[in-house]
């Protein structure tokens, strides 16, 4: 190929593949930098992208269950919170009652007894029915006021932990006020109205308290996994910012010589115009 031609500067097409060169893999480093990702789409690196988004999915996933479960942790400290004052105020029904068992109260005396006792009975269903929250309560099992089980999101998979509600008017308020010693003695009895919904309160206790206590183990677990995925996330997509910011440096001089050889090898055509001079 002939080296002195006007038609073909091979000088000058060499610069510009060059520069080219320079200026795609610039355009790369300004597109790290300025995302912050090595991959930050498909066209930077297709398989690794589909893994991350793959991974962005279940983080989104995993955040979602958090946020349902800690709606349903509102619900579960409600029902403890009223739990707690009716096993609270069902001490003192049982004081009542072993008072309105004594036969030798006057007729006054027990009406005032009788009236502390429906006063109890009366806060104790207070507690259940206003035992809601976000329209929601445990403490019922109509569907038709909220209440019914609760089965909540745990997971990314939309795996459901179940929340079992119990019919707190039912089982948990202390039947009507006796109307004489012998019914209050009975209530108190093994087998009695009292004994049966303190053993109903303590077990709904029981139950929501452990419930509550998974529901703290899982979110914290789902806190654990999606540190663990954003950090393997990070590894997979994230841009090395210091390294590209050095290689961004160099690629300007980079480019900056390019432009300089480009402009150098388009002059070498016009040395030929010395060997037509006189």
């Amino acid at each position: 190929m002939a080296m002195n031609s006007v038609n073909t500067n091979l000088g000058a097409q060499v610069a510009l593949q060059s520069l080219n060169r320079t200026n795609d893999a610039l355009a790369v480093t300004q597109k790290r930098v300025s995302t912050g990702y090595r991959v930050a789409d498909a066209k930077d690196d297709g398989a690794a992208f589909a893994v991350a988004q793959t991974v962005r999915a279940d983080v989104a996933g995993l955040t979602s269950a958090n946020e349902q479960m800690g709606g349903v942790k509102g619900i579960l400290d409600t029902t403890l919170a009223s739990l707690n004052k009716v096993s609270n105020a069902m001490q003192e029904v049982r004081s009542v009652l072993v008072k309105l068992g004594d036969s030798a109260l006057n007729a006054t005396q027990r009406t005032q007894y009788e009236a502390q006792y429906s006063a109890l009975r009366t806060q104790i269903t207070n507690f259940i029915s206003d035992a809601t929250y976000n329209g929601r309560s445990l403490l019922t099992t109509a569907t038709a006021s909220g209440g019914g089980d609760i089965a909540t999101t745990r997971n990314e998979m939309g795996t459901t932990y179940t929340l079992t509600a119990v019919d707190g008017s039912g089982s948990l308020v202390v039947a009507a006020t006796p109307t004489d010693a012998a019914s209050a003695v009975t209530a108190l009895g093994a087998s009695g109205d009292f004994a049966t919904k303190m053993a109903s309160i303590n077990s709904a206790l029981n139950t929501f308290g452990n419930d509550s206590k998974f529901l703290d183990s899982q979110i914290a677990y789902n806190k654990e996994r999606l540190d663990a995925m954003d950090a393997g996330l990070g590894a997979l997509v994230d841009a090395d910012l210091a390294k590209e910011a050095a290689r961004m440096q160099a690629l300007q001089i980079r480019q900056q010589l390019g432009t300089q050889s480009l402009g150098i090898a388009n002059q070498a055509p016009q040395t030929l115009l010395s060997l037509f001079r006189g």
